[in-house]
């Protein structure tokens, strides 16, 4: 039987708004006042910190990347410094894991599953690339994951590149690992795959992956 969940499109929205709300959402999420939340967005233009973030994967000053219209934002999620951007497909499943085997690693494996669900409905081959978190093709990452959980319920979640830019990452070492590039739907497939086309099928993979059932969010939380 399927796990009954909620979908909701926010639509594009700054970094720091978007990590609260997640927050109170998981609150709701582990009292059991909302149902699991699945929450897809475009963020502006930002690198994120995570918890492992080390400086010198950020190559530039950060007045350099402030220049550039590029936001810089501490976060409590795992892994090192990512880039967010417009045309990237974001989405953040505010899960309880206890109704997903309760098991950190195997959330991550399987976050790590639906990613390459996706890119096998787009003909494409995913793989891990251990003990490095994401997915990779052809050695290079089109997708970045991190997470945080709090009373059993996660927040964050996977950033999947669409035909978002690629030039931010070279400013950066992309999740800190050195030596292998970044990719996109877009430039694997040889034609412009946005946000649009690929959010459906992101929503599938997550419903195979995981057994849940969406219906759209009705209260879009702001």
């Amino acid at each position: 039987m399927s796990i009954p969940a909620r979908v909701v499109n926010l639509g594009r929205m700054a970094y720091r708004p978007c990590v609260e709300l997640q927050a109170r959402l998981l609150e709701e999420v582990a009292a059991g006042s909302r149902p699991d939340t699945l929450l897809f967005v475009e963020h502006d233009p930002v690198l994120t910190l995570g918890a492992n973030f080390h400086a010198a994967n950020l190559l530039l000053a950060e007045a350099q990347y402030a220049e550039r219209g590029i936001a810089i934002e501490r976060t409590d999620r795992g892994g090192d410094v990512t880039y967010h951007g417009p045309n990237q497909l974001v989405a953040y499943p505010i899960f309880h894991l206890a109704r997903f085997g309760k098991d950190l690693h195997k959330w991550l494996r399987d976050l790590e599953e639906a990613v390459m669900v996706v890119l096998a409905s787009f003909g494409l081959e995913g793989t891990r690339f251990p003990p490095h978190t994401g997915v990779w093709v052809a050695g290079r990452k089109v997708c970045a994951i991190g997470i945080k959980v709090r009373r059993w319920t996660s927040m964050h979640g996977i950033a999947l590149n669409c035909n978002n830019s690629l030039e931010p990452f070279g400013l950066i070492v992309p999740c800190g690992i050195e030596g292998h590039g970044v990719t996109s739907l877009s430039e694997l497939l040889g034609r412009d795959v946005g946000i649009e086309e690929a959010r459906p099928v992101v929503q599938t993979a997550f419903e195979q992956v995981f057994g849940v059932l969406f219906e759209e969010g009705s209260d879009e939380p702001k």
